[in-house]
């Protein structure tokens, strides 16, 4: 990113900061907060991107981030870091995050579901995928606080579940739950490739449907916490790490701070009442409204449709490139 002076850089921080202020106390508009979070990092088509994509698209994604001041966790994969030749240099698009001010997280070594092995190899897999991180983030005198499960898999039954938020404590962590979710991971992997190849008119098709979906899920959470607490809790919000988000995050920030929106770090959302309540919810991934509504015994009905489109588009596209990294095999995100 080109370095500006240092007045006009001052001077656009401060524009943006009093725009989301404005737009925030706006009459009639509510007042409502979100954190963002990241998954999947480096990136979540790692295996088919070479280290300098990866390093150009983080560095482009941050500094979005940075020049409309949205604070982010990115949550890590560590087995990504490690092709042939390409080490440092997949480490080094970790090291952007905290150079930018940002934090990190652990997602586990390689992705793996609670739900699908055995705790004490699911406990191997936290300790793997902090091993990294951890020293990164010592570099910069920041402790690894969070965790995030794949595939939002906390347990298939309590037991399990109970011993590893017990396993989870005793190493410092604490659960990022997720209350939004658009599914970007799915546009995110039919765009890399629209990027890849150069179609444009792809491309603008799956931002249109992308913002489009993401304002019928934010209508739908907002209005089910609502009925769930009598109030909108303070959101976390669940993105990847790919080239939808390095390109239009700005697109999908401008659409937040319309419907009031300010921007928050993880921390302070999980200071919200709200995510200490009971929850006992076991099985298939699934945000966290969802946990707490199952719950209390009233599941969440008329969720949105996710489009089909593009659920056909990335199945055609893993087909006739099976190194495009596919969907999950039970259609389940994260």
């Amino acid at each position: 990113m080109r370095i500006r002076p240092l007045a006009l850089f001052l001077g656009s921080i401060f524009v943006v900061s009093l725009s989301s202020s404005l737009l925030a106390q706006a009459p009639g508009q509510p007042q409502r907060m979100i954190a963002i979070t990241i998954d999947d990092l480096p990136a979540g088509g790692a295996n088919s991107m070479p280290a300098a994509e990866i390093v150009e698209m983080t560095t482009k994604l941050l500094a979005t981030l940075r020049e409309q001041k949205v604070p982010a966790v990115g949550f890590v994969n560590e087995q990504k870091l490690y092709k042939t030749g390409e080490v440092d240099e997949r480490i080094k698009s970790l090291s952007l995050w905290l150079d930018n001010g940002f934090e990190l997280g652990n997602h586990t070594f390689a992705h793996t579901s609670l739900n699908r092995v055995p705790l004490q190899m699911w406990e191997e897999e936290v300790m793997r995928g902090e091993t990294v991180t951890r020293q990164l983030m010592a570099q910069h005198k920041m402790k690894l606080r969070y965790l995030r499960h794949p595939y939002l898999d906390a347990g298939a039954d309590l037991q399990t579940r109970r011993e590893a938020e017990a396993f989870l404590t005793a190493r410092g962590y604490r659960i990022a739950p997720v209350t939004m979710d658009a599914w970007d991971w799915m546009y995110g992997g039919v765009y890399d490739y629209a990027h890849r190849s150069g179609d444009a008119a792809l491309q603008k098709q799956l931002l249109d449907s992308y913002l489009e979906y993401n304002t019928a899920v934010f209508d739908y959470n907002e209005k089910f916490s609502k009925d769930l607490f009598g109030y909108e809790p303070k959101q976390i919000l669940l993105l990847h790490g790919n080239w939808l988000e390095a390109d239009h995050i700005g697109d999908l920030i401008s659409l937040l701070r319309k419907r009031g929106y300010q921007f928050i770090s993880l921390e302070d959302a999980l200071s919200d009442s709200a995510y200490s309540s009971p929850d006992e919810y076991v099985g298939e991934g699934t945000g966290w409204l969802d946990h707490w509504a199952i719950t209390r015994g009233h599941p969440a009905q008329n969720t949105p449709v996710f489009p089909q489109w593009v659920i056909d588009k990335s199945h055609e596209i893993h087909r006739q490139n099976p190194a495009v990294t596919s969907p999950s095999p039970t259609g389940t995100p994260y």
